[in-house]
């Protein structure tokens, strides 16, 4: 099973389940623990090789979508969650609209940050340059670079510093299963962009995100249910680059009556 982490506030508070993005781990989260656990009870995973999530088995040679959320749902129902709030980020988006499209009934509300909703030409040729450069360069000196790519800016240091540091768990072997992902990600981004959502949705993004804002934008245009908002001087991270206005937005989000 996934290594995961729970914090419980008590038996009748709603769940959170926190799922990060490929290169990251529960540290992705260190700035929304404390801040989340007086209103809800927590779960934190490390996603298949990723933090402690280790020699999962049973093992595959190849990875989908349908094998990264079926391990999410085996810890979610090993601890009998029967519904929660979703919090993702960056590539967890795609994860969590393959949750939603399987189990929509467990989903009640859904925030993504620096969400991927679009396969638009930047993000293609964003991909399949990774894919590319996989034959030349060893994985972490492409990771630096790609992490560099996404978040160029001087606020953006610390997210890139962090990102870099968690990718260091991810053995090579690993990185690669994970890459050869970008076929069905394609396919899943289309599929996505069209479908109605069940779960009222936060999508959070930067307006310095320049791979993955615009087409959030478009996202949230097909979808009533879906709310934009932008953070000004912001990067791909949202979350660490301006964790203490993300905790109160998305804690006004969850907080608020359903309509």
């Amino acid at each position: 099973m996934l290594h995961y982490e729970t914090y419980l506030l008590n038996e009748d508070a709603d769940w959170i389940v926190f799922v990060h993005g490929a290169g990251g781990s529960i540290v992705t989260w260190k700035y929304q623990k404390e801040a989340f656990r007086p209103y809800f009870n927590l779960l934190l995973l490390d996603m298949r090789d990723h933090g402690m999530s280790k020699n999962m088995q049973p093992a595959y040679d190849s990875y989908n979508f349908d094998i990264v959320c079926d391990d999410i749902l085996e810890v979610i129902d090993h601890l009998e969650i029967k519904r929660a709030h979703f919090l993702s980020l960056s590539l967890g988006s795609v994860v969590l609209q393959k949750i939603d499209e399987k189990r929509p009934e467990l989903i009640d509300k859904m925030i993504m940050a620096g969400g991927v909703f679009k396969a638009d030409l930047k993000i293609k040729l964003f991909v399949h340059s990774a894919k590319f450069l996989n034959y030349f360069l060893p994985y972490r000196v492409m990771y630096n670079l790609f992490s560099l790519i996404v978040l160029p800016k001087k606020n953006h240091a610390q997210s890139r510093r962090i990102f870099r540091l968690q990718s260091q768990k991810l053995a090579p072997k690993e990185y690669l299963k994970w890459v050869d992902l970008y076929k069905e990600f394609f396919k899943l981004l289309k599929s996505f962009f069209h479908k109605e959502m069940n779960a009222l949705s936060l999508i959070v993004m930067g307006e310095e995100d320049h791979v993955f804002f615009k087409a959030a934008k478009l996202f949230v245009e097909q979808h009533a249910k879906a709310s934009l908002v932008v953070f000004e001087k912001c990067g791909h991270v949202v979350n660490i680059e301006q964790y203490e206005r993300f905790n109160q937005t998305v804690l006004n989000f969850l907080l608020q009556p359903a309509k």
